[in-house]
């Protein structure tokens, strides 16, 4: 016997809930496996979605030393951009790669949400590298939107020197190229997703 996922579970117990309350009618429990059946639907497909991405996204970026990660709900392409030190100024070798992937995106996927997260390396104080991320993030979103994605599909955040975050530990200047980059995010629940950003500052 499949059992509801704990998720599932408490929006349907919230549904139940809210039909119960104030009133002495019950729901049927016809009414309640339906509503079960529905939310497993939306969630399969949303999976069958992120699976379709993940596959799209490998095959796009196989040629670049770019690392896909599928997450629940979520795609993470990261590193599909660096630069140079102290300069948000997307370089023309990573522009090819974010062409195919707006336009991929906005051909199969147009009800996902794009974040780009930017990062810095951690030389500098952490205000001003928080606001070169956020350039950086921008500059990446503009091209993106130049590209075909829709304005309000795809929103920018910064990282700045987040130690957490840095792919390699304390590098900076020639040794930081890896740590001045930026990152994307596919979230297949949308524009909904919004509400749940991370938080500009780190």
């Amino acid at each position: 016997m499949n059992l509801p996922s704990p998720r599932i579970a408490v929006l349907a117990a919230s549904m139940l809930a809210v039909g119960l309350a104030g009133c002495s009618q019950y729901v049927k429990k016809d009414d309640f496996s339906a509503a079960i059946q529905q939310l497993q639907q939306k969630q399969q497909d949303q999976q069958q979605q992120i699976d379709s991405i993940k596959q799209q996204m490998q095959q796009q970026f196989s040629k670049y030393d770019t690392q896909i990660t599928a997450m629940q709900g979520r795609v993470s392409v990261d590193t599909v951009a660096h630069f140079a030190f102290n300069s948000a100024t997307l370089n023309d070798q990573d522009k090819p790669a974010l062409q195919n992937f707006a336009q991929t995106i906005s051909k199969y996927h147009p009800n996902v949400l794009i974040t780009v997260e930017g990062f810095a390396d951690p030389a500098g104080s952490r205000a001003y590298n928080q606001r070169l991320g956020m350039r950086r993030a921008d500059a990446v979103r503009d091209f993106l939107v130049q590209n075909g994605i829709s304005a309000d599909q795809v929103r920018a955040v910064s990282y700045g020197k987040d130690a957490n975050r840095q792919v390699v530990k304390g590098a900076s200047r020639d040794r930081g190229a890896d740590n001045r980059r930026v990152s994307l995010t596919v979230d297949s629940t949308g524009a909904g997703a919004v509400a749940s950003a991370p938080p500009a500052t780190s």
